[in-house]
């Protein structure tokens, strides 16, 4: 595998007496650890997959809270989270890049629309056909 991974892991102090059952512990420092390959220390940050969480929870109600949105199956959630990040990165044109990500990243010279997707499907949409 060919891919530059590193840990970083939030260290946490002691919550003062005075404080409340829901207040945060303070964060004193953080340990970094690398992985695999040389990942640039500067990159390495639990904002990134804070982001992306926070992004697929908003995007995907399956994902919210007390609702009833879930997936009985798993199959069924599987294909959701491919199908949103199919749709989040080929054709969903992002605010700070102005393009898609598949774009950026030279892996399609187009936004894609949604029928594109549907034509990769392999599996028939309907079983009564």
């Amino acid at each position: 595998m060919d891919c530059d991974y590193a840990m970083l892991q939030k260290i946490y102090g002691a919550v003062a007496e005075n404080e409340t059952r829901y207040s945060p512990a303070k964060c004193i420092g953080c340990d970094m650890k690398v992985v695999s390959g040389n990942p640039d220390p500067k990159h390495v940050s639990t904002s990134y997959v804070e982001r992306q969480n926070l992004t697929m929870r908003m995007s995907m109600r399956r994902f919210t809270r007390l609702t009833n949105a879930h997936s009985k199956k798993l199959d069924n959630h599987r294909y959701a989270v491919a199908m949103f990040y199919a749709y989040y990165n080929f054709c969903r044109i992002h605010q700070t890049l102005r393009v898609t990500p598949a774009m950026e990243a030279d892996i399609a010279n187009r936004v894609w629309t949604v029928q594109d997707l549907v034509t990769l499907l392999d599996v028939p949409l309907s079983k009564t056909a």
